[in-house]
């Protein structure tokens, strides 16, 4: 359910803008998007799971958060961003 060490590590390697680079709003919506996807997986088994499921919407919230923070300063890195996660349809 959680996310392994080496995936976060290569989510950070695929995503960073930069050498050291782990904070960048990219980064953190790539690690959290895997993460939204293992638990999404989950509850499909687990249906009442409802501790999950409110961890789950916090996830989701804010990775909505830090995806318009990304709109409002830079709006290429954010298109760019869904397009590569594949976010918007």
């Amino acid at each position: 359910m959680s996310i392994t060490p080496e995936r976060k590590q290569a989510l950070i390697e695929e995503y960073k803008t930069k050498d050291g680079d782990t904070g960048s709003p990219e980064v953190q919506v790539a690690i959290l998007t895997e993460r939204i996807v293992n638990l999404t997986e989950h509850l499909k088994t687990h249906a009442k799971d409802f501790h999950s499921r409110r961890g789950l919407l916090v996830m989701v919230g804010q990775r909505r958060g830090l995806l318009d923070y990304l709109k409002r300063k830079n709006q290429g890195r954010y298109d760019t961003l869904i397009q590569r996660l594949g976010l918007r349809r």
